[in-house]
């Protein structure tokens, strides 16, 4: 069996998130049609994780069999992306473990978060970031974001990815950083991220350095004390930059 690795950047606005829907256009499902134009007989492509619609990624991971495939993997990957759409390509493809899973054997994986601060709309610009219209404190952005670092119970912060799952999740990066243009950006990389756990994050830090909220109100939700802001940062703001394997 050839089992195939691939490395996935795509546009999210046109899509209805990553995992295949019916009726829906969706990254796994677009790839899965690319796949079957150049003689691929799957059922299904493996996903490293699920992205919500209108989220962007650089660094996706796929994999799928592909015993039919005669050729080298150069031609595999031009083959692909001469089928993909213009908004999803493949980055990188190698091949892999025939028993790699791109979810399962990810040992964390890192988001990137972009914001600014303009009272008039910048329709280019706000394709790929949040126009937040009132001034932040980026002292306080940057001060707070330390607060998510470590194990917590992040249930305040996002769904469990399994009816019965667990909502603890270890934080090792944490940080916003201000580009020369202006920009905010918040890296943050966990073990694993509950469902909309990044957009949560991040609008209740645009809270509090907005003077919306406190610090100890985040420190309550870690002990299922109290209540947060329920909104969540738009997804057209986040990218899914990379998922790591550690030695594998």
């Amino acid at each position: 069996m050839a089992r195939y690795q691939v490395i996935l950047a795509y546009d999210g606005t046109g899509f209805t998130g990553s995992q295949r829907q019916a009726n829906s256009r969706t990254v796994q499902g677009e790839l899965e049609n690319s796949l079957r134009s150049i003689g691929w007989s799957g059922k299904s492509v493996l996903m490293a994780g699920r992205t919500d619609t209108g989220v962007h990624a650089s660094g996706q991971v796929a994999a799928f069999d592909f015993d039919e495939w005669t050729h080298s993997t150069a031609k595999l990957l031009g083959a692909l992306n001469a089928k993909l759409p213009r908004d999803l390509s493949v980055k990188r493809l190698l091949p892999a473990h025939t028993d790699f899973h791109p979810r399962f054997d990810a040992v964390s994986r890192m988001y990137r978060y972009r914001l600014f601060c303009e009272p008039i709309r910048d329709p280019l610009r706000e394709k790929f970031a949040w126009r937040v219209g009132t001034g932040l404190n980026g002292d306080a952005l940057k001060q707070n974001a330390e607060l998510f670092l470590g194990t917590h119970d992040f249930g305040a912060f996002g769904s469990p990815t399994t009816p019965q799952g667990t909502t603890v999740r270890t934080v090792t990066i944490s940080e916003w950083r201000k580009k020369q243009d202006g920009e905010w950006q918040f890296e943050v990389q966990a073990d694993a991220f509950l469902y909309r756990m990044v957009r949560r994050l991040v609008f209740v830090q645009v809270s509090l350095a907005q003077g919306r909220g406190s610090v100890e109100e985040v420190q309550n939700a870690f002990l299922g004390r109290g209540r947060l802001p329920s909104r969540l940062a738009p997804a057209h703001g986040l990218t899914l930059v990379a998922v790591n394997y550690g030695s594998l």
